[in-house]
């Protein structure tokens, strides 16, 4: 083919992508206000280091101190966990902000490495060819017991909560490390991260008591703000004290009568949704917050401001983290090959990251504001998880790449809102998981999935999760513009049917699309537009919110 030859078929194609696109008109759902207001559509363009606002803060910090400073030597073959920890307390001697550098090269580690103060980065020198290597020859189960999860520990033991697989022979006690610990470590000392057992509850400390404000707002009015102040970081906290039928629970579930698990009524005195929020403004008894309230404030919930112990401006970047193959044994069973547990995180970021033969690569709990990005998980082992999110506010995760067998490759867990998985990759075994427990108003935007099918349908949408804590998600949960890409099966003509939960009320799946035509399942009362209909014009929505905010 000679230059113009390619030349015109270029041009040609020009034309037809932008005849495409002017053709294309914005999907009702952003532009129709009759239908606004009938089905709403959370705005997601919050999430992310600092509200989505900022890129993340990779410059140098004040100190900067290389682990090799402190004995560490790469690809000598022997372990570096006490250099690297000497560095960790030089780090936690200052003030200042800190940067903990590693050069190129591998490194051998075997121990938990925890991150306990604010303002510090664990920065390698990149996880392509010739970057960093974090290697962990042995899994957490041959460490001390973490005493972060004392409490899990004896949770799992009260309840006799145990995988059995009678088919298999398998009957095996839950691991520790099954949803929870990393061998890079964020966490506030002493700080309760997730509650399983009454005995360790403690009354909140209240801040203040919240009265009126609307779902999607920012104005809240308190009993007080006498202790509050402009630039406090706190929770916002809504308690169902009215039993099984609560309205609470009601407006979790847009009003659709589903099966609600025991868990939503039995503790009244644990808080059901929670919303970490910064506070912008104080104008008596007005408090104005960054992002929209996730509900109403209605007086029968007891709303109210709390204190949130977290740590700030903390961020892990450039690295490759590396196990040995070993064996699964079950679910729930893992050993402990756990890349990174982020806990009780505001502002902060994971970046540039290669995670190999894990069980789980990115776990967290308690974590708001915070971006996980051009995160890639490889290996012949099967994971539990790649980057989960659990108990957590505004957290994007963009730029994930999963290569990897893995049980929930993406995944909203207990507690999770207003969170976005954008611009990610799944290759094999993809599920779109949301995994019960109260989480709702979450995003998966602009994801991309690799199936091969044995028949024609597959279960993309899928929740998993205990009983106690169905249905599989709350209301307003959004899939944008998911691309479903077959590997077989295009000789048939029939749709492929993609099925969705049927306890996943009122749902908005705009634009889901494949290489084959599609029809999907999923209930009760959800919105369903522009199926097989890529969506060109808006192919994110997370960056379409956010631009539209920020403009």
């Amino acid at each position: 083919m000679n230059k113009e030859t390619r030349a015109l078929v270029f041009l040609g194609c020009v034309m037809i992508f932008c005849q495409s696109v002017s053709a294309q008109q914005l999907p009702e759902i952003l532009t129709d206000h009759a239908l606004q207001e009938e089905v709403y559509l959370p705005d997601y363009s919050y999430a992310g280091y600092h509200f989505g606002e900022d890129a993340v803060a990779t410059d140098a910090s004040d100190v900067v101190l290389h682990v090799t400073d402190f004995g560490a030597v790469a690809d000598d073959g022997l372990d570096d966990s006490q250099a690297v920890q000497r560095a960790m307390d030089a780090a936690n001697q200052t003030d200042e902000s800190v940067t903990i550098q590693f050069p190129a090269g591998r490194f051998i580690l075997s121990d938990i490495l925890y991150i306990t103060r604010s303002n510090l980065q664990l920065k390698g020198a990149g996880s392509a060819m010739g970057g960093t290597t974090l290697y962990y020859p042995r899994p957490m189960r041959y460490f001390d017991d973490p005493e972060p999860l004392t409490e899990l520990r004896e949770y799992l033991v009260e309840l006799d909560k145990r995988q059995r697989e009678p088919e298999n022979n398998l009957d095996l006690p839950f691991s520790q490390y099954a949803w929870s610990g990393g061998m890079i470590w964020v966490a506030v000392p002493g700080a309760r991260v997730k509650s399983y057992l009454d005995k360790y509850d403690q009354k909140p400390k209240v801040l203040a008591k919240l009265l009126e404000g609307k779902r999607g707002e920012h104005q809240i009015k308190v009993a007080s703000a006498n202790k509050l102040a402009v630039g406090d970081v706190v929770q916002i906290e809504w308690y169902n004290k009215e039993g099984k039928e609560g309205s609470l629970i009601r407006s979790m579930y847009d009003s659709v009568q589903l099966k609600v698990g025991s868990h939503h009524w039995n503790y009244p005195s644990h808080a059901l949704v929670m919303q970490q929020v910064q506070i912008t403004a104080i104008r008596g008894d007005q408090v104005t917050i960054k992002a929209p309230l996730l509900h109403d404030l209605r007086r029968a919930w007891q709303p109210v401001m709390v204190e949130w112990q977290h740590l700030e401006e903390v961020g892990i970047a450039h690295f490759n983290i590396e196990f040995p193959m070993a064996p699964n044994i079950a679910h729930h069973v893992e050993d402990g090959y756990n890349a990174i547990y982020l806990t009780n995180l505001f502002n902060g970021w994971v970046r540039d990251v290669k995670i190999k033969n894990a069980d789980s690569g990115i776990l967290t709990e308690q974590i708001s504001n915070v971006t996980i990005e051009s995160i890639e998980t490889t290996g012949d082992k099967k994971a539990h998880y790649s980057v989960a999110m659990g108990s957590v506010h505004n957290v994007l995760v963009r730029d994930l790449t999963v290569r990897n067998r893995v049980m929930h490759p993406l995944s909203f867990n207990t507690h999770a809102t207003k969170s976005v998985y954008t611009h990610c990759t799944v290759y094999r075994d993809p599920v779109l998981d949301q995994h019960s427990g109260a989480n709702h108003q979450n995003l998966f935007d602009d994801i991309t999935v690799y199936i091969d099918l044995d028949q024609d349908e597959y279960p993309l949408f899928a929740g998993g999760g205990a009983g106690y804590w169905k249905p599989s998600h709350g209301a307003f949960t959004t899939f944008w513009n998911i691309d479903v890409r077959f590997g077989n099966g295009m000789d048939r003509k029939q749709p492929v049917l993609l099925n969705g939960m049927k306890d996943g009320p009122s749902v908005r799946l705009i634009g889901v699309h494949g290489n084959r035509d599609l029809t999907i399942n999923y209930q009760p009362n959800p919105y369903i537009a522009a199926t097989n209909d890529p969506m060109i014009l808006v192919p994110s929505l997370y960056n379409y919110q956010l631009q539209q905010r920020t403009r």
